[in-house]
C-alpha cells in the first residue's frame, strides 16, 4: 500500500471525524440535527458524529450512506443502540442506493464539500426525499467576503488532499437552489476561533421547489 493510499484509508477519515466534531462544529449540529423526523437519511454518516442529537421520538427509522468503510461499524453501533430500524450502507451520494421518495428528512452535515460531483449528489437527495420532506443541510464553503474567497482558490489545491478531497470555494446555499431545492436559511457565520478560510458555514432547511 502506497503512503497516500494508507493515509486515506487511515489517518484522513479519523482527522475529519475528529476536525468534525470540535466545540464550534457541535453548536452548529444541534441547531440544525434535532429537526429531523420520520424516516430519515443521512449522506456522509460514518462515525456516527450525529446520532447523539436526534430526537429519538421524531425518528422511526434511520438509514444512511458514507464511501469510508472503516467508519460504518461505529456509525451501525451508535444507530442501533438507538433502538430504530437501521440500514447503512457504503456508498457514493452520486448513486443513493434508496428508492424514489423513501424518506420524510435527508440530514447532510459537512458532506458536499468533498463528494466528487456535487449537482448529482443533490439531485439524488431530492429524488430520494419523499412529497413535503424536508433537506436538513450544515457545511462549509465558499466565504462571501472576497478577500477571504480568493485566498481559499488559493489554498484549496493543497487543502484538498490532506481533506479527503474537501474543497473550500463551494457555495451552500446558492447550489441548493440551483437544484431545485427553496432555501430557508437557518444560520450563516464564520466559525469562532477558526481560520476564516475554513470556517465560512451555512445551515438551515431546504425542500423541493
Amino acid at each position: 500500500m502506497g503512503l497516500k493510499r494508507w493515509y486515506d484509508a487511515h489517518v484522513m477519515p479519523r482527522l475529519i471525524t475528529r476536525a468534525c466534531g470540535q466545540p464550534g462544529i457541535e453548536d452548529r449540529r444541534r441547531a440544525i440535527v434535532p429537526l429531523a423526523r420520520g424516516r430519515v437519511f443521512e449522506l456522509g454518516c460514518g462515525g456516527g458524529l450525529n446520532q447523539a442529537l436526534y430526537d429519538h421520538d421524531r425518528v422511526t427509522a434511520f438509514s444512511g450512506i458514507d464511501p469510508h468503510g472503516k467508519l460504518l461499524a461505529r456509525a451501525r453501533q451508535r444507530a442501533e443502540a438507538r433502538g430504530w430500524p437501521v440500514d447503512i450502507r457504503q456508498g457514493a451520494g452520486e448513486d443513493i442506493p434508496f428508492p424514489d421518495g423513501s424518506f420524510d428528512t435527508v440530514v447532510c452535515t459537512y458532506t458536499l464539500c468533498s463528494v466528487d460531483d456535487p449537482a448529482r449528489v443533490m439531485a439524488e437527495m431530492r429524488r430520494v426525499l419523499a412529497p413535503g420532506g424536508r433537506l436538513l443541510f450544515l457545511e462549509h464553503g465558499r466565504a462571501p467576503d472576497a478577500g477571504v474567497a480568493l485566498w481559499q482558490e488559493r489554498l484549496e489545491p493543497l487543502w484538498k488532499p490532506l481533506a479527503g478531497g474537501c474543497n473550500l470555494t463551494r457555495p451552500v446555499g446558492a447550489a441548493l437552489r440551483g437544484a431545485g431545492f427553496a432555501v430557508e436559511p437557518l444560520g450563516q457565520a464564520y466559525l469562532d476561533k477558526a481560520p476564516r478560510v475554513l470556517g465560512w458555514m451555512e445551515w438551515g432547511v431546504a425542500r423541493k421547489a
